[in-house]
């Protein structure tokens, strides 16, 4: 420490602040914590500052024509999307409209995302929270990406080689999916989700007694391929975050509410809650058997996992845990307590033994109790021992080593708190780049910082949030990038990008538009080639290719108060060139890209000449790229 800077930290000190206090103070200082630890660290000088940063521009500038190393997926919180971010630059690179309405590309518009999101289209908003990636052998495949949408029960899933949804499935007999994960090995066969919020069975508003043995929530378990619930487990308490073992035999839940109460004293009453550890095979062949039951309309098997249950085991933990994460090298479930300064390691090898009644108490496979600070809420891996979980409270986040705390945990004396470093300001979820696979490589972590307070230039009361870039290939966490992100983005995940196989342009024969495509041949249309009108009735198809830089039909007739189907094949073959078709005054768009088709349907409901124009930038001539509908009055 230069004597400039021990002045400075013995100035702070004399006047009774704290390292932690000043930074809340200041928007200055709060910027020179790149790279310091909270091991005797201290404010750094302008010199220190300017070298540190200089360092970080080097590491995650990508420079013209390079590519990011990673694919970054975020949640889109209360936006209802998928976000994808190029790593370490943060630059976003793509938005995926899955539970939300977009213009831009028509989503919750056309017909083809309509039939996904099937019926519950009638929901405008949507509330993600957890994305995460399909693997094979404990690696990604890069062949989906699921997301879950708490506020409507649902779970969708995005095909990685065009980053569009495909499937969204709400999931009966629960409310609010929130935790989500997925099975790792052999594949990923099974998406787990977690229902939140205990309700009453059956919820048709003859009871509302939250008290009693039919009120209950579940462990859902969705067939990954179908996308069709596979099983739900009945649980005790309210569950949480949820992950997967490396061997296909286990998952694991922690629950915040054992007590099942409504009430926030309640829920916070009992100094332990639980892991729900669920035996998977075992669930599987008690469906064989018979052993469930179902629900009201639904069809979907239910079987009793509460304690006492073979299907489960519950172990206690303290207190109202959130998270749960998965070491890489797949020997242990960390469960974050929030309100306790600890997270609490489970051995997943003891786990058969605890299933098969060799242990007199659970918590025999717990072999450490971590204190870590105050409110931890997840952690993530480098692949090389080490635990960083996030202090929502203390606002840092903190790299631990778990061989060492095992150690501690048994009465060595050995230090195995690595590094705090701080972080702007509450962090919530953090993930570092592949840890959710066993090749987790421990070079990038990003962590999701719930306020940015004084970070960015001021926008009203509403802030941004901070998603935070920490290099942590080194033995010291250093942080390199500050950005603000909408709308509360709460996770992400990260993949190298061999592991994403994009396409450059549609296939034909992609089943996207497959249902639009057997539409036309109905109507004996070759839509790559035919521009037709065909009057129904009252609803009109409208069928047209698109070629830089005009569509096939620029003008068309109709009747006030048709229905009116118009479908576009973009008949383009370069990369790039994508259309899009905006009907003036009528909420009708939607994008069009390089052999894709799509369709929107609509009602012609005013008398008049409306134009419709292309809404890509895809030409030269693109303002020139335009058509009309006339409408005669009823």
């Amino acid at each position: 420490m230069s004597d400039k800077e021990k002045k400075s930290t013995e100035v702070l000190e004399s006047k009774g602040l704290s390292r932690r206090g000043f930074l809340g103070a200041s928007a200055m200082t709060g910027a020179a914590v790149v790279g310091a630890t909270a091991l005797g660290s201290s404010i750094m000088s302008r010199e220190a500052f300017a070298e540190a940063a200089k360092e970080a521009k080097s590491k995650t500038h990508v420079a013209p024509g390079e590519l990011d190393d990673y694919y970054g997926f975020w949640s889109g919180g209360h936006q209802g999307e998928v976000r994808v971010m190029g790593v370490p630059s943060m630059r976003e690179l793509m938005r995926i409209p899955v539970f939300n309405i977009d213009s831009a590309t028509g989503w919750g518009l056309t017909n083809e995302s309509k039939r996904i999101m099937g019926d519950s289209a009638k929901f405008m908003n949507g509330d993600c929270h957890h994305p995460h990636i399909s693997m094979t052998d404990g690696k990604y495949d890069g062949k989906y990406l699921f997301i879950n949408d708490k506020a409507n029960s649902r779970v969708a899933r995005i095909r990685l080689d065009i980053m569009k949804c495909d499937k969204i499935t709400t999931i009966p007999n629960v409310q609010s999916i929130h935790g989500l994960r997925l099975q790792k090995v052999p594949h990923t066969k099974y998406v787990f989700a977690n229902a939140e919020f205990i309700i009453p069975h059956p919820n048709d508003g003859t009871n509302f007694d939250l008290s009693g043995d039919d009120a209950y929530t579940m462990f859902n378990v969705i067939d990954a391929e179908s996308m069709e619930v596979a099983f739900q487990v009945i649980v005790d308490g309210n569950l949480d975050n949820t992950d997967a073992d490396y061997t296909g035999k286990y998952a694991a839940a922690t629950c915040y509410n054992s007590e099942e109460a409504t009430d926030l004293g309640g829920m916070m009453r009992a100094e332990r809650d639980w892991v729900v550890v669920f035996n998977i095979p075992r669930i599987e062949a008690a469906i064989e058997k018979g052993d469930f039951a179902t629900l009201g309309d639904s069809k979907v098997p239910v079987l009793n996992g509460r304690a006492g249950s073979e299907l489960t085991r519950y172990i206690p933990v303290p207190k109202n845990p959130h998270g749960l994460n998965t070491s890489p090298d797949g020997k242990y479930f960390i469960a974050a307590g929030k309100l306790s300064p600890t997270v609490t390691m489970l051995a997943i090898d003891r786990l058969d033994d605890l299933f098969d009644d060799k242990f007199e108490d659970p918590r025999e496979v717990v072999i450490a109790e971590v204190e870590l600070g105050l409110g931890p809420l997840h952690t993530t891996f480098d692949g090389r021992g080490n635990g960083y979980t996030t202090l929502f409270i203390d606002s840092q986040i903190v790299k631990w080593n778990m061989d060492d705390a095992i150690r501690a945990y048994n009465g060595e004396d050995v230090k195995y708190i690595k590094q705090k470093l701080d972080v702007h300001y509450q962090p919530g979820h953090t993930h570092a780049s592949l840890t959710e696979t066993s090749e987790a490589d421990g070079k990038w972590l990003v962590v999701l910082s719930k306020f940015a307070k004084d970070r960015f230039l001021p926008t009203g009361p509403l802030h941004p949030e901070n998603d935070q870039l920490i290099d942590i290939s080194g033995d010291e966490m250093k942080l390199v990038h500050d950005g603000p992100a909408f709308a509360e983005p709460h996770d992400c995940i990260m993949a190298r990008r061999d592991q994403i196989r994009t396409k450059k342009i549609w296939d034909r024969d992609d089943p996207f538009f497959a249902e639009t495509v057997k539409s036309a041949e109905a109507d004996g249309i070759n839509l790559t080639a035919d521009n037709k009108v065909i009057r129904d009735g009252n609803k009109v198809r409208v069928y047209m290719t698109s070629l830089a830089p005009a569509f096939g039909v620029t003008e068309f007739t109709v009747k006030q108060g048709d229905e009116v189907t118009v479908t576009i094949t973009n008949i383009d073959q370069i990369e790039d060139v994508t259309h899009g078709f905006v009907m003036v005054n009528h909420g009708v768009s939607m994008e069009i890209s390089p052999q894709q088709t799509s369709s929107i349907t609509f009602t012609a409901d005013k008398p008049g000449l409306f134009w419709y124009y292309c809404s890509w930038f895809c030409h030269a001539l693109h303002m020139e790229m335009c058509g009309r509908m006339m409408v005669e009055p009823a």
